[in-house]
């Protein structure tokens, strides 16, 4: 698809960059069915294809309008539409270029912009978060069910076993995970620990800068960026192997890191060995190691699990969790659309709700027809909203493989 990028965006790196990602897109549609917004709504301009040419008009200096704002908002970034796509186009990229144009242009109601400032500035503060957190928790019984039930479920910590082992990794806190699940890190550290490897953390790390990079504020995704490679280089500099995350939505971010910072003089090479020695956790866990070193055993469970789109999509990870929980004794049901987003998506089911609410009711059907006794995933974001309205408990991976 050709581009000619005109006005302010004409001699810009991101106009390049935006023209050559255009390029690369054939107008064959492949991308459609596998879009979760598409499929909901039936609009060829919440489908993939029409959102490149909403972002293409802008980049040729057309309007940023309310109806491009709206489409492109729409979109979850759940980048089911990358492997669909024969010509391989980055999607996912494109999408962040025309997020940002739309902000910088201004033309968003004060009362949004004023609701995207506050998510961007209270969400991956761990200082505040946590606070409000507990706040919610007091006031649950006296807010109407329906506001109630999406007030995320705290989980408490079991130890951390003390470093002892000549092979080291160190594991991003994240923002939002400490305050909803702090166990899960923990549990991670154990199964580590089982099998010959101390997990450490990274002090000084923050949020890893996903939320306000997907809701255009590139400037604050930058700044999140590089403190946490400034830390994170200090770790492998000490000798840590890998820099892990056990949230599949900060694992992506990180891993883009090296591409975000590349103009960069003083960050770039830093970040591209950051971005090349992170892993998501399932990557650093051999089936057969954690088969062989488990210390106790609780009943084994049938489990659906919910493939995180940044997991399978934006890290191309696709059947080793399912292959730890088979490892360990545990059954996994058949899920039907395995591709399709559950609708979190970082601030979507918040800023989206009606559409969240009705691509969990999907999902949650889809992963119910097994009739499981527990929900696996691998990201917080999605954990908490599906834990929302599921009848059955949702957990994190790592803690039925810790459970054993």
């Amino acid at each position: 698809m050709y581009t000619k990028a005109q006005g302010e965006f004409a001699d810009t790196a991101r106009g390049r960059e935006a023209r050559e990602l255009i390029k690369s897109c054939v107008h064959c549609g492949f991308c459609l069915e596998a879009c979760p917004t598409y499929r909901v709504l039936g609009d060829e301009r919440d489908g993939p294809r029409g959102r490149i040419y909403l972002i293409k008009q802008m980049v040729e200096g057309g309007p940023a309008g309310a109806a491009t704002q709206l489409h492109l908002d729409r979109c979850l970034t759940c980048r089911a539409c990358e492997p669909a796509c024969p010509s391989g186009m980055q999607y996912g990229r494109l999408l962040d270029i025309g997020r940002e144009i739309l902000e910088q242009r201004g033309t968003r109601p004060a009362s949004e912009r004023a609701a995207r400032r506050l998510l961007i500035r209270v969400v991956p503060d761990p200082r505040v978060f946590g606070p409000l957190l507990r706040l919610a928790h007091r006031l649950r019984s006296v807010l109407p069910r329906r506001w109630a039930q999406e007030i995320p479920v705290r989980t408490a910590s079991g130890p951390w076993p003390a470093p002892r082992h000549a092979r080291r990794m160190a594991v991003l806190d994240g923002c939002v995970q400490p305050a909803l699940a702090p166990d899960i890190n923990a549990a991670a550290a154990r199964v580590l620990d089982r099998i010959g490897i101390s997990l450490v953390r990274v002090p000084g790390a923050g949020c890893c800068g996903a939320l306000a990079h997907h809701l255009g504020d590139t400037a604050r995704a930058f700044e999140a960026a590089r403190r946490n490679v400034q830390v994170c280089i200090g770790m492998l500099d000490d000798g840590c192997e890998a820099i892990i995350s056990t949230a599949s939505g900060c694992g992506v971010m990180v891993k883009e890191y090296g591409h975000l910072l590349r103009a960069d003089s003083a960050h770039a090479e830093m970040a591209r060995r950051v971005a090349g020695a992170t892993r998501d956790l399932c990557e650093v866990i051999d089936p057969d190691a954690v088969a062989r070193a488990q210390l106790r055993k609780s009943p084994h469970q049938a489990v659906a699990f919910q493939a995180p789109c940044t997991l399978q999509h934006g890290q191309g990870l696709t059947g080793r969790v399912e292959a730890l929980l088979e490892a360990v004794g545990h059954t996994l049901v058949p899920v039907a659309d395995p591709h399709l987003c559950c609708g979190s998506a970082g601030s979507y089911s918040i800023l989206q709700r009606g559409l969240a609410m009705e691509l969990r009711t999907r999902k949650l059907a889809a992963l119910l027809n097994g009739q499981p006794s527990v929900i696996a995933t691998a990201n917080i974001g999605c954990l908490a909203h599906l834990q929302a309205t599921a009848p059955v408990s949702v957990r994190h991976w790592i803690e039925l493989i810790d459970a054993g």
